[in-house]
């Protein structure tokens, strides 16, 4: 069954009278999350399919959906499985149980899957005309699989261990999510077959696709292998060699109360995911029965719904390697960011914040570099400053954060940061950075026990010229230089003597765990304080709507899945308050049911950047409030991790926040409409002014922004020029 058939079952049992009678705890009203997360990926796949993307962005839409795949048996299915093994026979706020779950997604990502491979050979099909190919080693001529063969001899061949399975040789561990070919050797008699698996070794430098020659000509490594087995088996006879891989649970989380050394135990489970249950097979679908059979088998997966078999390519989320062909033709448009106007020309950033009260950035639009990170810089190196203190929950080798952070301890000031260990497949990554820090003597700690640290927070205690000042950088996103030009996201700046006494508070929690009363009078905090402002705002917002002053709610994050905030927005919708909804992915409300929902409406960007703004908006009566921070609307966000939500305070930057929400709700490019049950229609432009997409229409208002600065400051040094020759 699929998503939109089995919301479609859900619409049918829908109350049928002008006025529904709302129930908040009854399932007909709430979609399910998992479904609804696989209907976010056929809008990421449309992408691969829209003629209007330029092509080599088309093949990294193909390499996204299956990097997201990979991802959700990794996460969703491991734990739905786990759930069924357990027992667990709990229904989920949608009515669903567990293997009820398993089952509806199953039907839904083979219709994905199925889909991803038409695509990919029309696909293939439009990069040939373009002289770009992933040709079969067979049909290479001669002079060029000699070569290739030399290539393999030479670079490839010492890497390559075959394993044999037979009684003598128990079936092989085979890695998360590795290629692997299975083939049938033989001396004389094919009844004497051996099976071998043999690993393609994707990694430490060795790529997936091989390029043949100087042309954009590549062939598949597993491929390469498969034509060179006489290497590996000489004199012997191939009988068969078909590739296959294996997705395993990522769910292996200890319970912390119990860890004497939290970074241990982390490392521990990293180690246990690596041998974590298998939950997916991939074959070939030139595999035979009896193969996939047997390693359905050895593996203790159900042959019957756990196999996936795949026409094409295996492991498209490789095809990044193709998408980041250098082909400026085939990609989109370069995106440069600009550089902040506010903090353009100022020559230390701690004194604009100050005379600016709050500056506002929007990532990818403006630069991350030289604002976030030009922020923790300029902290390390002024003598002023006496401390700083920051939350980490994911980061790259790419940002010099950190090494910005070692140099202020180097530099005599306090650090302390709170790393998120548990910052799901950024472990391993988040161990180093957290050792390499406490070296350089900074004071790391791993946050409070049951919570994930998941706010985006810097803070900076600078001695002044009227005493100590706390600035401070609040963001929707983390700190990590590549996502930072990927992701759409919003941080402040802000220098505010009530926000920096309250971040104090929030550190003080975050480094000892100590819970006494913490007075948060500005800031909206997860676990204790997030979830019950928004449900009083909500129905504050109920209570002051009127025909005279029609109420207004407007939220703009990633996914909306907490059943309570859900329950809420419905009852604020039949009270006649308007609601609109940007969500980039899972969304459990149902929009546009008559009588319950029909003031609501949900839409949800797809476009070159990943959404990732969290926006919430009240119009309170006349008395406008805006907030962005780290949070969505999830249960786990709200209660079972630290968040931190900032009201944004200054008319000038509620301006930009309200551009932002209209331009996307208003755009016809990039936006698709959800309908009420859980399917999504995508807008048409009417016209030629319609045809910008969402991002690109904020993409020009940062440079216009820009070029109103320059503007500007052009005429100031001319100005002083003047000045300067009158004299």
């Amino acid at each position: 069954m699929s998503s939109t058939s089995a919301n479609n079952e859900l619409a049918e049992s829908l109350p049928t009278t002008a006025q529904p009678h709302f129930e908040a705890a009854d399932p007909q009203w709430y979609l399910n999350r998992e479904l609804t997360w696989l209907e976010f990926n056929k809008r990421v796949l449309h992408e691969a399919e829209d003629e209007r993307t330029p092509l080599l962005e088309r093949v990294k839409f193909l390499a996204i959906v299956s990097s997201n795949l990979d991802e959700f048996f990794m996460k969703r299915i491991g734990g739905l499985k786990q759930q069924v093994g357990a027992g667990i026979s709990e229904l989920s706020v949608d009515g669903r149980s567990p293997q009820r779950q398993i089952d509806e997604c199953y039907a839904v990502v083979r219709e994905l899957e199925a889909k991803k491979q038409q695509l990919l050979v029309k696909v293939m099909a439009l990069l040939e005309q373009q002289d770009i190919a992933i040709v079969p080693y067979s049909k290479l001529p001669v002079k060029q699989q000699q070569l290739m063969r030399e290539h393999y001899i030479q670079n490839i061949f010492p890497l390559v261990t075959p394993q044999a399975i037979d009684p003598a040789h128990p079936f092989p561990f085979i890695s998360n999510l590795s290629l692997n070919l299975l083939a049938g050797v033989y001396v004389n008699k094919p009844e004497e077959l051996t099976q071998v698996r043999i690993k393609v070794p994707v990694s430490g430098g060795v790529s997936r696709f091989i390029q043949v020659g100087e042309e954009l000509l590549y062939i598949d490594l597993a491929d390469l292998i498969a034509n060179n087995l006489d290497l590996l088996f000489p004199g012997m006879k191939i009988g068969y060699c078909e590739i296959f891989r294996v997705t395993r649970n990522a769910i292996t989380e200890k319970d912390e109360e119990q860890a004497d050394d939290l970074l241990q135990m982390i490392e521990s489970e990293l180690r246990e995911r690596k041998f974590a249950s298998v939950v997916r097979l991939e074959v070939a679908s030139t595999m035979g029965k009896q193969q996939s059979g047997m390693l359905a088998a050895e593996l203790g997966l159900n042959e019957e719904q756990d196999v996936f078999v795949v026409d094409q390519r295996l492991a498209m989320s490789d095809l990044f390697q193709i998408a980041g062909i250098p082909r400026a033709d085939l990609l989109d448009p370069p995106h440069h960011p600009c550089d902040h106007p506010k903090l353009v020309g100022a020559t230390n950033i701690f004194h604009a914040i100050r005379e600016q009260g709050e500056i506002l950035l929007q990532h990818p639009y403006e630069s991350f570099v030289t604002s976030v990170e030009r922020f923790v810089k300029e902290a390390s190196r002024d003598p002023s400053v006496q401390a700083i203190k920051m939350t980490l929950y994911r980061t790259s080798a790419g940002t010099k954060i950190v090494q910005y952070l070692i140099d202020a301890a180097l530099n005599g000031k306090q650090v302390a940061v709170v790393v998120e260990l548990k910052a799901r497949f950024d472990e391993s990554a988040n161990i180093k950075w957290a050792q390499r820090m406490e070296q350089a003597g900074i004071h790391v700690t791993y946050g409070v026990v049951g919570l994930k640290t998941h706010c985006k927070v810097v803070y900076v205690v600078r001695q002044d010229y009227n005493g100590l000042r706390r600035y401070a950088h609040i963001g929707t996103g983390n700190y990590h230089a590549g996502t930072a030009r990927l992701y759409t996201d919003l941080g402040i700046l802000i220098c505010d003597p009530h926000i920096g006494e309250e971040l104090t508070e929030l550190f003080n929690f975050l480094t000892t765990g100590l819970v006494p009363k913490r007075n948060y009078q500005r800031l909206l905090t997860a676990p204790k304080v997030l979830k019950p402002s928004l449900l009083e705002k909500i129905d504050r917002e109920i209570s002051k709507h009127s025909n005279e002053q029609p109420g207004l709610i407007q939220f703009k994050m990633n996914a909306l899945e907490d059943a309570d905030i859900t329950a809420a927005l419905y009852r604020a919708s039949q009270a006649g308050v308007k609601v609109d909804l940007i969500i980039r992915d899972t969304c459990r409300l149902r929009p546009g049911i008559p009588g319950i929902s029909d003031n609501v409406k949900v839409i949800s960007i797809v476009g070159r950047f990943l959404e990732h703004t969290r926006i919430f908006y009240f119009q309170n009566g006349g008395e406008e409030e805006y907030f962005i921070g780290s949070a969505d609307c999830m249960k786990r966000n709200l209660e079972s991790r630290v968040e931190v939500v900032t009201p944004v305070q200054k008319d000038e930057l509620k301006a930009d926040l309200r551009e932002i929400l209209d331009v996307q709700l208003g755009n016809q490019r990039s936006v698709w409409e959800m309908q009420s049950d859980g399917s999504y229609i995508q807008r048409r432009p009417k016209n030629d002014t319609q045809r910008i997409g969402a991002q690109e229409m904020l993409i020009d208002l940062a440079k216009k922004r820009c070029k109103a600065v320059g503007k500007k400051g052009k005429k100031i040094k001319r100005k002083k020029r003047m000045i300067r020759f009158s004299d």
